[in-house]
């Protein structure tokens, strides 16, 4: 199997010193890929809040795909930004960290708070296997409509169901379901979504009829 195989199917593999000369090949190309995101991330983060044109334009080059009505607050950092896609209406607070060596997938009006680690990409828990950077990679997937609170990890293979709510300082391991609250190191599911999320949008503070759009 070829590295490129590899790091698109969750087997373990090494970024460089492979034998094979297609792979070679492919370190080249994936080394080239991470150079231009730390170029582009790096323009991203140095230019000024004022200039939202330019910083929608440096998305542009940086991601795989990107939606419309996108705002990331700086910094930001990601391994690859080839291998993210975003959909429609996402906002990111300071400091998103994405360890795209796989693929991510957000969707439409996803919410991001400070803080927040999405990885694809882990390591063998045996350290022979760690030797010279071993590695796997596996996609997340964060649906439409879901709130990440602030400095929560997101692991390789994730998927994160649509309107859900992940807690802050969650470490997130496993699949979590659509329309739930979810928190906790690891992440468990709290409770569903329902009318009362409706009625009050924070404890006992009631939704008003001016609160409405």
């Amino acid at each position: 199997m070829s590295l490129e195989e590899k790091m698109k199917t969750g087997e373990l593999y090494w970024e460089s010193g492979n034998l094979a000369k297609a792979d070679q090949y492919y370190e080249k190309i994936i080394e080239e890929q991470r150079t231009n995101c730390k170029e582009v991330v790096f323009d991203f983060n140095q230019t000024r809040p004022s200039n939202s044109t330019r910083k929608t334009h440096l998305l542009g080059e940086l991601l795989r795909s990107v939606g419309e009505g996108i705002w990331m607050e700086s910094p930001i950092h990601f391994a690859y930004g080839v291998n993210t896609s975003i959909g429609n209406h996402f906002y990111a607070n300071f400091n998103l960290v994405v360890v795209d060596d796989g693929p991510v997938k957000i969707g439409n009006n996803v919410m991001i708070g400070p803080n927040v680690t999405i990885t694809t990409t882990g390591h063998p828990i045996h350290p022979d296997y760690r030797q010279g950077g071993g590695q796997f990679s596996l996609p997340v997937v964060i649906e439409d409509g879901v709130w990440i609170g602030a400095n929560v990890v997101i692991m390789p293979g994730v998927t994160v169901g649509e309107n859900t709510v992940i807690g802050a300082g969650s470490v997130v391991t496993r699949d979590i379901p659509a329309n739930v609250v979810a928190f906790g190191s690891p992440c468990r599911v709290n409770r569903p979504i329902g009318q009362r999320d409706k009625d009050f949008y924070h404890q006992n503070r009631k939704i008003k009829p001016e609160h409405l759009r």
